[in-house]
């Protein structure tokens, strides 16, 4: 009786052995499982906004990894359906080799853990900016959403102020596909490309939104610029009904090549007039029908117009003024062109015996230029312009010396 208890014991024991082995193994197949649903998370966040090289690298490494898996799993499953520990007729050497085999399953299922758990551990950098990705999704199609929504409602507005804005709806209206993309989610587009579809789609709601408000105060630029330019062409052509009578002065009291390159102005002047005039008529047509962009590209047009003629128009005038002066008196342009040179000159002797000869070389010519240019004011018909051009480059001649003079000593030369 004591040998058969203590047989009966020890079977009882292998058995429980065995049991604990096989609880282990599951317990280790459950956490390997764990880890490998944690994983695969993980690695189907990166593949989802990530088509890098190293991302393909890590699905090919998860794939690999769930070969090795695959493998482990099935030989623990084999293990465990290869040993029925609740049999009666369980002997001593069946338990003992079922401890030792589900032993060994469950050292094989902790193995491939810890090879996931090393692998999960490199993905770090990865996982981060996917997640990254994946946490703008949703606000960024949001922003999108609410970005087509208000410039609809600015559209709204516009209408009902009467002013029309077909160009801005056409563009909202070549928005729809991308909202119908935004709706149908990443799941079907990807995360990266829903990411930038929504950004761009809110850069270009935003746009006509911010145009559309902004078009009644450019309705009212637009009629303030049409009075002003309109007034300033009434004006322009004014001014060039006198510049002939100036020119008919200049004629009169000076001597052919003080006024011959402004014979054309009177007749430049007025085809201004008209085309300004011209332009003006269509910039108010392009108002009423409410075509803004050829409304303004029309204004600027008669802007440029009135720019380069206006100082055409006034330079008539300014030379007549100028030739009176000189001729009356040439000695007061003399004394101020001197003036210039002088003060040149005393620049360049500054704190030193003689000058540099780079400066006073140019100094010295123009002292002789100033002399030549009033002696040719002596004959009969003196051309006072061609002196007025001469005497000013001479100062300009004495002003870049005394600039390069000052540059030489801020250089320390």
């Amino acid at each position: 009786m004591t040998t058969a208890r203590s047989w009966w014991r020890r079977g009882d024991n292998l058995r429980a052995d065995a049991q604990a082995a096989k609880d282990a193994a599951a317990e280790a197949f459950y956490e390997l499982d764990t880890a490998q649903r944690d994983l695969e998370i993980s690695i189907e966040t990166i593949a989802a906004v990530d088509d890098s090289p190293e991302a393909r690298r890590a699905l090919a490494g998860f794939r690999a990894l769930g070969e090795r898996i695959d493998q482990v799993s099935g030989a623990y499953i084999a293990t465990v359906d290869a040993h029925d520990l609740d049999r009666d007729e369980l002997d001593a050497t069946a338990a003992a080799r079922a401890r030792t085999e589900l032993t060994k399953a469950k050292d094989e299922l902790d193995k491939a853990r810890a090879e996931l758990e090393r692998f999960a551990s490199g993905l770090g950098p990865l996982l981060g900016k996917a997640e990254t990705q994946l946490a703008r999704l949703a606000p960024a199609v949001e922003r999108a959403k609410q970005s087509l929504l208000a410039a609809s409602n600015a559209l709204d507005g516009v209408r009902a102020a009467g002013l029309k804005a077909d160009d801005l709806a056409a563009r909202l209206a070549a928005l729809g596909p991308e909202l119908t993309k935004l709706n149908e989610g990443a799941a079907k587009h990807g995360v990266k490309e829903t990411v930038q579809r929504a950004d761009e789609a809110r850069r270009k709601a935003e746009a006509v939104r911010a145009e559309a408000e902004r078009l009644p105060q450019q309705a009212q630029e637009i009629d303030k610029r049409l009075v002003s330019l309109r007034t300033r062409v009434q004006a322009l052509g004014n001014r060039a009904e006198g510049v002939a009578p100036v020119l008919s002065e200049l004629r009169r009291g000076f001597s052919l090549a003080c006024w011959q390159d402004l014979q054309q102005v009177p007749e430049q002047a007025a085809e201004a007039v008209r085309h300004a005039e011209a332009e003006l008529a269509e910039a108010r047509r392009a108002r009423a029908d409410q075509r803004w962009a050829d409304a303004t590209a029309r204004l600027a047009a008669v802007r440029q117009v009135m720019d380069d003629v206006d100082g055409a128009v006034g330079a008539a005038g300014e030379r007549l003024r100028r030739l009176n002066e000189v001729r009356k008196d040439p000695h007061g342009e003399v004394e101020k062109t001197r003036f210039v040179i002088r003060d040149a000159q005393r620049l360049a002797m500054q704190g030193r015996a003689t000058p540099e000869p780079r400066h006073a070389r140019p100094l010295d010519e123009a002292v002789a230029r100033l002399d030549r240019a009033l002696a040719g004011l002596e004959g009969r018909h003196p051309d006072y312009w061609a002196f007025l051009t001469e005497t000013a480059a001479v100062r300009e001649t004495a002003n870049r010396v005394v600039a390069n003079i000052r540059e030489d000593r801020a250089a320390g030369r």
